[in-house]
Parts: structure tokens; C-alpha cells; sequence
């Protein structure tokens, strides 16, 4: 195991609290080098989750922060080109859908070393969205694949890719059901003077909400006709944006506009509040883990499963329809287990097991794909589980 490499990549938010599952996951199999990119360089939106999660620090810091997404991916490909050669990896392992994501996988694949797809599969079927345009990039080159859903696992089937692919549930959902706990709950609500069920957790970042004027006004303007509580952790670009189109008179009493919170907090606050109201994917998803409705203030939405289920509903940001959505939630008659059982890392380990193990003896070719591992033959051992 000693020479069995993985270099792990990390820039964002999310990322982070994936890597609290996957980096013990990859620690059981192999020896695994930690990259941040930096892509999120706030400490309350970085540096607070390794403290939080207990994550390893990282062993490459690239520092890259805030640009275009050309200079921003532009920066992290050299960067991690010259990590990959330095530390030889067997894989390179990748998250989610955003510049870190690409630039992780095109470096990889461009050095001929196999990627390793964390949350594969995902589409919102909606090519304006970078994060749509990472995804399916980052799909094409991996060797293996590990998807979170069943649908995740059609949608790749559907573009032609089946070899290395490897359902293992979702690794946020063992995360939250292993990091939760009613001690941490009573405490973030009395916290805030709150009562499970008596307000509205909202959340906003994304540039299509918060660089339109109309959009971000449309939305605070919803929020604030609430007759309860709004719990409202901005992320800095909606802060800043607040500021800049002079829309601060519009945040009212009800709305309790802060900073960004941490994990457990922020999980706290999902799993009590009587609507969710969103533009992230990770929170729209964090809400069906409870069974509570959420309003996503999106077009289109990559957790299909949540919406056809009865428990999400798309609004953009029109403020008519995010008011009515508020008002009158979504409710599903059933709450399908989508997301797994709880152990998706250890799934995880065992398919990136079975893959270093093939690659070492010849089976795999480094950057080109395995042949299909039947995701029923993968089963998590007590000891597999986080």
C-alpha cells in the first residue's frame, strides 16, 4: 500500500466537507496527498471545516483565489500539472463540478495518470452553468466513477460511459447522519431564540442570483414579506452585492442577514426549519436527508431526485412564485432512500481498492477506463464504514 498514491484535489466549500468521508476512505486503501487550491480562500468558507471536520491539512496549497474562470482554471492546471509530477500519483482524485474539479481532471488525464470522479453523473441538463460544463468534462475523462444516485448512474449510461462506474450512495448523507447529533441541535437553536418548524433557513450565492439586481431584489423582497424569521447566511459575494446595488432597505427585521456558519450549524438549522430556500445543489439535498421542503431558486437542478419526488420545486427568482412556494411548500407523499445507507465511503474504499489493485497488475491502463464494476458486488464491511 505504501507506493499506492492518490492525490486528492479540493478548492471549495463543499469540497471540504466531502473530503471529511473521502479522505478516511482513501486512507484505508492507499497513501493520499491533500492539493487545496484555494478557490475559496475566506477562512469561514475554508479554513474553519478543517478545523470543524477534523480534516487533514492539506499538503499542497496552491493559493489560487478569486478570478476569471479561464485564469482561475488556467492557474490551478499548472499547478497541479507540477504536484502530479512531483508526487507520481496513481490517481488523481476529483469532487464535484467546480474549476478545481476540471482543472484536477484535465491535468490528470493530460498526463496520462486515471481520474477518480467523487459525485459523478450529476446533470442539470443545463449547459449555461459552469458547473454543468465541469461535470461533463470531468465525467469523459475519469476511469472511475463514483455516483451518487441511480439516476446519476443512468445519466452517464445514457452518454456511453458504464466501465468504472460504481453507485455508492452519497457521502454528504454519511456525513450528516454521522455528525448531527440532538445535543448539537438544541444548542444552534437556542442559540438563535428558534423553534423546530418556526422559520425559513435561505441561503444565496450563485452569480445568477446575486450579479442580477432584479434577481437578488426579487428574492430579498420575497424573504422579507415572511411573517417569521428568516435565517440568512450570506455568502461574501451576496454581502457584497447587497451593498453594491443598494439593496440593504430591503433586508427587514424578520431577515437575520449574517455571515457564513459552520457544518454542524448549518445542518442544525436544515434539519429544524419548516422551509428551505435555496440556490446551492448541497443544501437542496441536505433538506431531503430531513424531510424538509425545499424552494430552489434555480432554473434547473442536478438532485433530480428531490423535485420527482415531491419534496423540491424549481422557482428561479420570481418573486411571485418563490412567495407562493414559501407559503405553501412542497410536501412528498413518500420519502425514498435516494442517497444511500450511510456507507458510501466505505464503498468507496472498496472500489478504489479493487481499481489501484487492477491497475497494479495490468488489468487497468493507467488513464483509460476499467471494465465495470457490477455496483451490487460492492459491499461496505463494519470496517469499511466511516
Amino acid at each position: 500500500m505504501a507506493s499506492r498514491i492518490v492525490l486528492s484535489i479540493v478548492g471549495n466549500r463543499p469540497q471540504y466537507i466531502k473530503a471529511a468521508i473521502v479522505s478516511r476512505a482513501v486512507r484505508a486503501v492507499a497513501g493520499e496527498v491533500l492539493l487545496d487550491t484555494g478557490q475559496h480562500y475566506d477562512h469561514e468558507l475554508a479554513g474553519v471545516f478543517y478545523d470543524e471536520l477534523d480534516l487533514p491539512r492539506p499538503d499542497i496549497e496552491l493559493g489560487v483565489g478569486s478570478a476569471s474562470h479561464a485564469r482561475q482554471t488556467a492557474a490551478m492546471l499548472t499547478g497541479i500539472a507540477a504536484a502530479i509530477a512531483e508526487v507520481t500519483p496513481q490517481v488523481v482524485l476529483v469532487y464535484g463540478d467546480t474549476n478545481s474539479t476540471l482543472a484536477g481532471a484535465l491535468a490528470a488525464a493530460k498526463l496520462n495518470v486515471p481520474v477518480a470522479h467523487v459525485e459523478a453523473g450529476l446533470r442539470s441538463f443545463d449547459r449555461r452553468m459552469p458547473e454543468e460544463v465541469n461535470r461533463v468534462l470531468t465525467d469523459h475523462v475519469a476511469s472511475l466513477l463514483f455516483c451518487p444516485t441511480d439516476s446519476a448512474v443512468a445519466n452517464l449510461a445514457r452518454e456511453g460511459i458504464v466501465a468504472g462506474v460504481v453507485q455508492t450512495g452519497d457521502v454528504m448523507f454519511d456525513l450528516a447522519m454521522a455528525t448531527l447529533t440532538p445535543e448539537r441541535e438544541e444548542t444552534v437553536l437556542a442559540q438563535y431564540g428558534l423553534r423546530p418548524g418556526g422559520y425559513v433557513l435561505a441561503t444565496a450565492h450563485r452569480p445568477a442570483t446575486t450579479d442580477e439586481p432584479a434577481h437578488l431584489e426579487a428574492v430579498l423582497s420575497a424573504l422579507g414579506a415572511l411573517p417569521e424569521t428568516v435565517i440568512f447566511p450570506a455568502h461574501p459575494r451576496t454581502a457584497a452585492s447587497i451593498e453594491r446595488f443598494g439593496l440593504a432597505e430591503l433586508v427587514t427585521p424578520n431577515v437575520r442577514l449574517s455571515g457564513p456558519i459552520g457544518y454542524t450549524e448549518s445542518l442544525a438549522l436544515t434539519k429544524n426549519a419548516r422551509v428551505v430556500a435555496t440556490d446551492s445543489g448541497g443544501l437542496q439535498k441536505e433538506a431531503y436527508f430531513f424531510a424538509v421542503p425545499c424552494v430552489t431558486m434555480r432554473d434547473s437542478s442536478e438532485w433530480v431526485e428531490t423535485i420527482q419526488s415531491g419534496w423540491n420545486v424549481l422557482v428561479g427568482t420570481d418573486r411571485e412564485a418563490l412567495a407562493a412556494a414559501l407559503a405553501e411548500p412542497p410536501r412528498g407523499a413518500q420519502h425514498p432512500a435516494f442517497y444511500g445507507r450511510g456507507d458510501a465511503g466505505g464503498r468507496l474504499a472498496v472500489a478504489l481498492d479493487a481499481f489501484l489493485t487492477r491497475t497494479e497488475t495490468g488489468a487497468g491502463a493507467p488513464g483509460g477506463h476499467v471494465e465495470p464494476l457490477q455496483p451490487d458486488s460492492i459491499q461496505a464491511t463494519e470496517d469499511d464504514r466511516p
